[in-house]
């Protein structure tokens, strides 16, 4: 491990450069749908060597930049498939859209790599400090210029429903913490100051943490044994699988919707209560079209709710403004609730700057969306109150609902068939999982070509359907926590809480002279 060390930190110039970008790119194998979590461990162990032997802070700054330009580059290559669904108009922009957001989300790792070596800390007690500055970085992820919290370290143990019942105390960001410093306290090993047996018993103590984590969310799945539905409540989430290149192409607005309604009358089970659709699955102002509202309302159950994504706009009479929205429908075709999208993507649906950088958002319609009045709960029929999202809203740790307010479940409608083939449904699937267990609220996903899935309180799916399938998702309604999680108490203080542990105990077991 010295020798390794050394072969690493002795890298100079462009070796230096391409090792630390490869390293990032590594670590990405750990990401959903892949797994491949050990690759952390070389990953994180490198790019800390890289920091803690840098003989200047900006010198860790760099070096962490391009460990974050590549993690994220390959964690985030999916966004290019977007921008190719109109690529005469925009795949020219592909390379750069994908590569200039991961040069400046790149800079969150490598401010953790700067604040770790401008503390001087080292040895044991730097991994500690390491794994909190990353930590107090993603939390900053998810706020500056309007937050894009994707791909946190913590999803690396979704293909664990065990691994992921810690979260329910912690977090998203906590579990990051236990998984970073676990990764990087290998590096220890290789650092000749650390004498005798301590390196390998800080390495144990690490990996029994990850240990103690799997236990204890093994034992809650034991004790809460399968999920209990609400009574009286069967669920039917349709997925037409309909090509994003088609989906909003005017003559096809009719067949659309008659496949939406086709998919959910269709008797592939218990007949539901309450019908889903997915994100825009009418991609026209629906509020304002009596008749398919009326069509609408004839293939929707009795005392239920057609659920579905449209857009709204204001009435002639006022300024024009439009809203990605979410509407129910009852039997008689009457709108009796509306939710507006309030946390919306930029370039997507608004442009930053739009004067200066005299741009269009790519998706269509040349004018910008409005934003909703905030997260909200409402009640549908013959349903207990619901916290509705739309696309990735639902990416945003303790930011899901309102305050003050807690529903029995989340309502999440996305279109993911912006990404094709792709890990990037995976990944947002994941994320909604673990807001799930966050906030110990069952959580139901319609996606337009999947994945649509139906999920409990511990963020356990009862219910799916895969990537580019047809088809329907039935199923009852879990029932939420009893109570709500420490998480859904506490928010992200939990997040300051274990960043400033992680920074005491650095700072105790620091290398000294």
């Amino acid at each position: 491990m010295e020798a390794l060390r050394l072969a690493v930190v002795g890298a100079r110039g462009w070796r230096r450069a391409g090792l630390a970008f490869l390293l990032g790119v590594m670590a990405v194998g750990a990401l959903p749908p892949l797994y491949i979590w050990p690759l952390l461990i070389p990953a994180l162990v490198g790019l800390y060597w890289l920091t803690e032997a840098a003989v200047r802070p900006r010198t860790a700054f760099w070096a962490a930049w391009l460990f974050g330009l590549g993690y994220f580059t390959a964690g985030l290559y999916w966004i290019v498939n977007a921008f190719l669904v109109q690529a005469d108009q925009f795949g020219w922009m592909a390379p750069f859209a994908v590569l200039g957001l991961s040069a400046l989300l790149a800079v969150f790792v490598a401010g953790a790599s700067w604040v770790t070596r401008v503390s001087g800390v080292r040895g044991i007690g730097g991994v500690l400090v390491f794994a909190g500055a990353w930590t107090g970085f993603e939390w900053l992820r998810s706020w500056v210029l309007t937050g894009f919290p994707w791909n946190l370290m913590g999803s690396v143990w979704l293909f664990s429903d065990a691994m992921i019942q810690v979260t329910a105390v912690i977090g998203t960001y906590g579990l990051g913490l236990i998984t970073v410093a676990a990764a990087a306290m290998p590096a220890v090993l290789g650092d000749p100051a650390v004498k005798g047996a301590k390196g390998g018993i800080a390495v144990l103590v690490a990996f029994a943490i990850v240990a103690a984590g799997f236990a204890g969310g093994t034992a809650r799945l034991a004790a809460a044994g399968p999920a209990a539905e609400v009574p009286g409540v069967r669920l039917r989430l349709v997925q037409p699988s309909i090509p994003q290149e088609l989906k909003w192409a005017p003559h096809l607005i009719d067949a659309h919707l008659a496949a939406h309604l086709r998919l959910g009358a269709g008797a592939s089970g218990a007949a539901p209560t309450h019908l889903f659709w997915g994100e825009t699955a009418a991609p026209l102002y629906l509020a304002d079209d009596p008749e398919r509202l009326r069509i609408v309302g004839e293939f929707t159950p009795g005392g239920g709710v057609t659920v579905l994504g449209t857009l709204r706009r204001t009435p002639p009479s006022e300024p024009f403004q439009v809203w990605n929205s979410l509407i129910a429908i009852d039997p008689d075709g009457t709108v009796v609730a509306t939710y507006d999208k309030t946390h919306l993507v930029p370039f997507g649906e608004y442009v930053p700057l739009r004067d200066l950088l005299g741009i269009d958002k790519f998706t269509p319609g040349a004018t910008d969306f409005s934003r909703g009045t905030g997260l909200t709960v409402i009640d549908l029929p013959g349903l207990p109150p619901v916290s509705p999202l739309i696309c990735y809203e639902v990416i945003f740790p303790a930011r899901v609902v309102p305050r003050g307010e807690r529903p029995a479940w989340l309502l999440n409608l996305t279109n993911d068939g912006w990404y094709g083939i792709s890990s990037g449904p995976h990944q947002h699937l994941g994320a909604a999982r673990l807001r799930a267990v966050e906030e110990g609220l069952p959580l139901v996903r319609i996606a337009n070509t999947g994945i649509s899935a139906i999920i409990d309180a511990h963020g356990r799916v009862v219910a799916s359907l895969g990537l580019m399938e047809e088809g329907v998702v039935d199923g009852g309604l879990p029932a939420p926590l009893a109570t709500p999680t420490p998480y859904a108490r506490f928010g992200n203080l939990t997040v300051l809480a274990v960043v400033a542990i992680s920074f005491a105990l650095g700072w105790q077991l620091r290398r000294r002279p």
